[in-house]
Parts: C-alpha cells; structure tokens; sequence
C-alpha cells in the first residue's frame, strides 16, 4: 500500500496489520469486524438497555425529576445530530495514510472515558439527603450528551463506513457487512442475555428487613417488598457497584477499539488516495445532498436505517419494562429481578434464530437474486410474528414465539443493510464520479446514535403517562395495556413499512454496470494525471506476489466460466430476452449519467 499522502497527524499512527489486497474471513473478518467491535459496541449496549433503568431505580429520577427524565434523551437528539455531522466532515477531509475512518476509531476512546466517568462516577449520589440532586442531573445531561452525540458517533459512523470502504467486491462486502452486523447482536446479547441474571449486583437489594420477605422453597428469604408487593432496592449499594461495573466497561471499550483498528483495511479509500497525485478536496455536504436527494435508492435506504433502527431499538429499550411488567413470579408479585430473568431467557432464545439467520442471510439473497429481495421476504416473516405476539402479550410461550419469528425475519436486513447501502455508493460513484460517505454515514450514524434517545424518550413518555413507579407494579394496570404496543406493537409497525419501500429498491440491478464505468473512469483519470493505471489484479501481484496473482486470474476465469456455462443454457428466447433486458438497463444508466454531466458508458 503506497502512503504518499502527507500532512495529517494520523500518518503517525501505526499501519493497518492487514496486508492482503482480497479480504480473508481471519483475521480481518472474524477479529476485526467481530471480535474487536463486539467489544467495543458493549458499553453502548448496556447504557441502551440498562441506563433508562439506572435513572428511574437507583436514582428515582423520574420521581423528582420528570421533565428531566423525559425530555433529556428526546432534547439531546439534537446535539447527536451536530455531533454526526462533524464526524461526517472528518472523514471527508481525512488525508491519512490510515484512511478517511480508522483513526477516528481512536480519537473516541478518550471520549468515551470522559463520557461514562460523566454518566457513574463524576455524578453524586446520597441516600440521606436531596442536595445532589442537581449536581447528578448537571453530570448526567453532560455525560449523556457527550456519549451519544460524540463518543458514539465518533466510533460507530467510522465503524460502519468501513464495510463500503473494505473492499469492492460484492461477495467480500456482503460477508463483511454480515459479520459487522452481527458484532451489534453479539453486543446487545451479552447485554440482554447474560446481565440480566446478574443484575441483583447492578440493582441490589435492600436485605435490611424492611418490608414483607419473600422467601424460596427452603424458606430463605430472597428479597424484601414494600406495601405494594414491590421489591426494595439498596440504592447506595446499586450506585457503588455501578461506578465499579463502568471501570471494566472502560477498559473493554478501550481493548476492542484497538482490535478493530489494527485489523481492518480501507482499501476503496486507497483507491482514491494511494495511487492519485492530486489531492482533492472534501466534496461539499450541499453537492452530496443534491447527489442523495436525487437518488431514490439513497432516499428508500435512510428511511429504511431510519424504520430499522426505530423498531428494534423501541423493542430493546422496552424489553426489561414489559417482562417485568407482564409477568409475575412464583409468588404472584412482579419484580425487576424476575423480569431480568425472563428478558433474558428471551433474549437467548430470540438470539437462536438470529444467529441462524447470520448464515442463511446472504444464501437466501443469492437464492432471491438479491439483498433487496431478502430484506423484503424477511420484513413479511416480522409482520407475522408482531402480529401473532399481540394477540396474547400476557402468555410468555405466545411472546416467545412472535419473539423468535420477528427475529428470524429480521436477519436479512441486520446482515445484508450495509452491503446494500455500499453498492449504492458504487452506484452514485458511477454516476457522479463521487461518494457521499460522508454526508451518508453522517444521517446513519445519525439515526443509529439519535434512536436510542428518541426510543427512550418515546418510552419515557409512555411510562410518565401511566404514572409508571417501580413501587407500584403490582396494581398498574394501565401500564400492562400499553407494553405491549411499545415492545411488540412498535417493531411490527416498523417492518410493515419497510416492507411498503423495499417493493422499490433495485439498485443492485446496477452492479455490473456500476463495476464497469467505475474501472472505466479510473483508467480515464489516470491518463489524465499521466500516470500508471493499477489494475486490482496488478497491485495484488506487487503486494502479495506472483502466486496470488496468478490465483486471482483462476477465480476470474472460473467466475468467467460459470457466467458462460449459464448463458449457455438459456433458451434462445431467454437469452435474446436477457439482452434486451440489459441494453434497457445500459440506456437507463447512461441516461443518469447524461444527466449528472458525464460521458456515456459502453459495454
């Protein structure tokens, strides 16, 4: 890889520790976009599920302070939108050597530790006095704010861009965006599937006697409940173990990182900046929007990130409150702990499904003939499960069940979305000439960061409308009639509509094409620039040698093969039908072209 690209303060930062030009499952795949990420994306996962929760039983927040507690995470959506926008900006106008979105890996480390040492140990607490009330809520605005609309996006927007910037052959990014993809399941089960049981150490209870004991078989009492059959939690305690619980997190975020960055490669971005003699400015956000709004792919898929990230994050953020909401012990009382437990027994059997569902994503898009197909078959099975869960949200087997199926159904759009985002980037870039990386991982990342504020807040608002209070499970009704429809009810609106805007979606039609005027272009600007045009089996000879070259040339040439043996066996109808199908298509193409102000392509 040439770094002939000087002048950023990232050119100091150690190189990439992958070396081949094609990726390979290990280590990039599996330490690199799984393993580093999960570890990384574990401290966003538990403040998604478990902050909300902190707030409203540790602190009791919501008691004397619920405009504070509403309205914090919807007001701060915000400031995560700057927060993404100038994420965005960075990596238009990075020039390191290291890429446009590795370094700014690095740079959110440090403000991750501020932000949770903001959120858990800075914050003051007491349970004998009221006068840290306003100091926490000082902490917890600032912390708060520094973690979802700059720590988070610092990571995850450079995070997810890798996908489109790895590489740009189809297969390679779709197993990428596969396993890039999962590293969130990864991260929200260890969350959702494992804390759960030990969250009598996060949210401790109070063993001081006071209340009506609950005992088990042998007569030993588990935990005590006040009047209203709630339980009774040691807030000091829960506050103690929680700033112990966020110095591991710390350091975890901080290990994962480091794995993500050294076992990654931005080989598109060194594409543009490895091997060109001029340096080009960052595109305008004004002509990336103007690229964007034109584009009806683009348009389909950020309503899409929008519809997804809505669903499943109403669903997560909820999940503890509805278990423990909907569902009794033993002993008929509703408790925290008993729905942890379920919430996450529900979580480890959902995840089944989900994980058989990362390896039959991308053969049933092969199957379907495309990533677009996939999404919408699965966006059909989700419908069907919300739909089956509503109809008796008070019987676990029934959830379980929706659970299982909307998980299922879920999958090609967890796995197959950013594989289906970059073709769309291939397809602007041969157009337009250009990418919108920036300007688009800035709306995603945007989204992705800003939904757990605005699920939040939505959940906030649900349970300040049914005068939610842990002291008051037993008898609140009123909050058994609404979880359902926030849980199970929000999610299934969700994938009915993106159900609607994928019968739309046709970019990957484009990709042949696309590939053809992108390499056609290259060539264009290196004769421009008087220089050598590098084919990418060229450079892999240079980098990796002759042997690897000379198999690259055996996987064409079999590709090559394949494509010729299928042709040849289509009828003459048939094939007399393809051709005209794809002479349509290269009209339609080149027509876009005309009109971006650029030559016409030629197959």
């Amino acid at each position: 890889m040439k770094e002939n690209v000087k002048g950023s303060i990232f050119d100091k930062l150690p190189p990439s520790l992958i070396k081949k030009n094609n990726v390979t499952l290990f280590p990039e795949g599996v330490v690199g976009y799984l393993a580093g990420p999960t570890l990384a994306l574990l401290a966003n996962s538990v403040l998604s599920n478990y902050f909300n929760k902190y707030m409203s039983d540790v602190l009791h927040i919501n008691s004397w302070a619920s405009a504070f507690f509403t309205w914090l995470p919807v007001i701060s959506v915000i400031f995560v939108v700057i927060g993404n926008i100038l994420v965005g900006r960075l990596m238009d106008s990075s020039k390191s050597a290291r890429g446009k979105a590795r370094p700014l890996l690095l740079v959110s480390v440090p403000i991750s530790l501020l932000a949770l040492l903001f959120l858990f140990v800075f914050s003051p607490y007491s349970a004998d006095s009221t006068s840290w009330h306003t100091g926490a809520l000082i902490c917890i605005a600032i912390g708060y704010n520094l973690w979802f609309a700059f720590a988070y996006p610092m990571y995850y927007t450079p995070h997810a861009a890798l996908v489109s910037l790895s590489t740009r052959n189809s297969k390679d990014r779709g197993l990428l965006a596969t396993i890039s993809n999962a590293t969130m399941l990864a991260a929200m089960g260890l969350s959702s599937m494992i804390l759960p049981f030990f969250l009598n150490l996060l949210f401790v209870y109070d063993m001081s006697g006071k209340g009506t004991p609950v005992t088990n078989d042998a007569g030993a009492i588990l935990y005590y409940v006040d009047e209203a059959g709630a339980a009774i939690y040691d807030a000091q305690a829960s506050y103690d173990h929680w700033k112990i619980f966020v110095i591991a997190l710390i350091i975890i975020t901080l290990v994962g990182v480091l794995i993500e960055y050294f076992f990654t490669r931005e080989r598109v971005t060194e594409e543009s900046m490895g091997e060109s003699t001029e340096t080009k400015a960052a595109l305008p956000i004004g002509e990336q929007a103007k690229i964007c709004l034109s584009d009806r792919f683009w348009i389909i898929m950020m309503v899409f990130f929008f519809l997804y990230q809505f669903g499943g994050m109403i669903k997560n953020v909820s999940q503890n409150y509805f278990c423990t909401a909907m569902f009794a012990d033993a002993m008929g009382n509703y408790t925290v702990a008993y729905g942890g437990q379920l919430q996450g027994t529900l979580a480890i059997i959902g995840a089944v499904p989900t994980a058989v569902g990362m390896v039959i994503a991308l053969p049933l898009a092969n199957i379907l003939g495309s990533k677009g197909k996939a999404i919408l078959t699965g966006a059909v099975m989700a419908v069907v499960g919300g739909v089956i869960g509503m109809i008796n949200p008070h019987s676990f087997i029934v959830v379980t069940v929706s659970f299982v199926i909307k998980a299922l159904g879920s999958t090609p759009a967890m796995y197959l979305s950013l594989a289906l985002l970059a073709d769309i980037f291939d397809h602007q870039e041969a157009i337009h000439g250009v990418r919108t990386d920036g300007l688009s991982m800035t709306i995603y990342g945007a989204i992705m960061a800003g939904m757990t504020g605005l699920t939040t807040g939505v959940l906030n608002g649900v349970l300040s409308a049914v005068n939610y209070d842990v002291s008051t499970l037993q008898t609140n009704e009123a909050l058994r009639a609404a979880m359902p429809w926030v849980f199970i009810g929000g999610e299934t609106l969700c994938y009915a509509g993106i159900f609607l805007i994928f019968l739309f979606m046709g970019v990957e039609k484009f990709s042949k094409i696309d590939h053809i005027a992108i390499v056609a272009d290259q060539k264009a600007a290196a004769r421009a620039e008087h220089r050598e045009y590098i084919s990418a089996e060229e450079k892999i000879r240079r980098e990796e040698g002759e042997e690897a070259y000379q198999a690259e040339l055996k996987k064409q040439a079999e590709a090559a093969a394949r494509e010729e043996a299928r042709v040849k066996a289509l009828t003459p109808e048939k094939r007399k039908a393809e051709k005209e199908a794809e002479a349509k298509l290269l009209k339609e193409f080149n027509a876009l072209r005309k009109a971006a102000g650029r030559d016409e392509v030629t197959i």
